[in-house]
């Protein structure tokens, strides 16, 4: 075999490489994604605070005017916490993709090449 016939080989196992970085970094991307940190964090507050107002005494009941303000705060994080994790799921993250090297291009006869022009 010539060297002409062995860089497909290594070509291959380099594609291989790209792609299982690529994996990774949607992965990455994924898991910090800001909204599901954000509705895990209300979520989790909008159930303490929900806790808080399910098990109030008449004392605190008596200082908010009767109105259960920690049930009702704890509720409404919960929905936005609950919002947030939605969303996610319904719209994921989709890393960008990084622009090829121009060598890439170039073999894959690409505009700017030079084989466009010939």
């Amino acid at each position: 075999m010539t060297e002409k016939q062995n860089p497909p080989a290594e070509g291959h196992a380099f594609q291989d490489e790209v792609t299982e970085l690529e994996a990774k970094s949607a992965t990455a991307a994924r898991l910090f994604d800001i909204r599901r940190i954000i509705g895990a964090l209300f979520v989790v507050y909008g159930l303490i605070v929900s806790a808080a107002g399910i098990f109030a005494t008449d004392a605190d009941l008596e200082k908010a005017q009767d109105i259960n303000i920690n049930l009702w705060t704890g509720l409404g994080m919960l929905a936005l916490g609950l919002f947030f994790l939605i969303w996610v799921k319904l719209r994921p993250t989709v890393p960008p993709t990084p622009p090829l090297p121009q060598e890439a291009v170039d073999a894959a006869g690409g505009e700017n090449g030079p084989s466009a022009a010939g």
